[in-house]
Parts: C-alpha cells; structure tokens; sequence
C-alpha cells in the first residue's frame, strides 16, 4: 500500500480492483490509453481519460455490463515482480511514482488485465461486487468517468 492510501482512511482496496477492470474496459472499447488521473476512495471513485466526447446511455450501459461480467467470473487477482527494463518494454511507465525502482509490481487480473501498481486489492472479483457508473462529463478533451460500488445481490 502506498502512503497516500495508507494516510487514506477511505481507501478501498474493491475499488482499486474495480479501477483496473474500468480502465481496461475503456482500453479495449474505444482503443484508448488508461485513465491519466484517478481519484479511489470508498463510496465513490473516479477517472479521467483523454477522450474526443462524452458517453452516451448506450455506452454507459455497455461499460457496467463489462465490468460487471469480469467481476462475475470470480478471476483471481495476483501479483508478481518484473524487472523494469520488462515492464518498460509491456507498459507505460509514465504514473510510476519512483523513477529509480528497478522491479516493478504488476497486478494481473485473470487473464483480462495486466497492469503495473503499489496500491491494495482483494484477491478475488468476487469480492468487488457490483459495479455502478454514477455519471460521466466531458471537458477540455478529458472524460471523467464517477462511479460506485454496491453489494453484490447475494451478499445482501
């Protein structure tokens, strides 16, 4: 855990989860970079992508329904260590927070997302639960995406 988060009493390690299957939702839908800015915390979080527009219903829809397909399938979240000139060579590095690391932290969930990270997760989606986009706005070419997280329907 990284000290902003661990300062963070509202730090959240499902939605730092849930962070990572939105960014790679919004990778693979519209064939953009992940989010450049993010905000977790524990009721709701949010992130900004450089984006041409805002979503419609339709697409909004169609997020949440991703997320929450991944989140469904009970994938496990792992960790593992790489050297940096690997990661250089898989990933932007451009958000690592310590220039001069040479191993880098990559969480993997299943197979649907690869990402380098210092922050908390659960070990399973199951754990996340239901992923609910609250709004999404568009400015200045960033689109920023608000959402949340409810229990899931089983755990109620």
């Amino acid at each position: 855990m990284g000290l902003n988060e661990f300062l963070n009493k509202e730090y959240f390690p499902a939605m730092h989860s849930a962070e990572h299957i939105l960014n790679q939702t919004m990778v693979r839908k519209f064939k953009i970079n992940r989010s450049f800015s993010n905000h977790i915390e524990r009721k709701k979080s949010k992130c900004d992508y450089y984006f041409i527009r805002n979503l419609i219903a339709e697409e909004i829809t169609e997020i949440e329904s991703q997320v929450n397909l991944i989140i469904s399938q009970n994938l496990i979240i792992s960790e593992r260590f790489i050297s940096k000139a690997e990661a250089e060579s898989l990933f932007n590095l451009e958000k690592l927070p310590d220039p001069s690391v040479e191993i880098i932290r990559i969480i993997d969930i299943g197979d649907y997302d690869s990402c380098p990270c210092s922050g908390n997760h659960v070990s399973n989606t199951s754990e996340i639960g239901m992923f609910k986009i609250i709004s999404s706005d568009f400015s200045n070419n960033i689109l920023r995406i608000r959402y949340k997280l409810l229990p899931n329907k089983y755990d109620i």
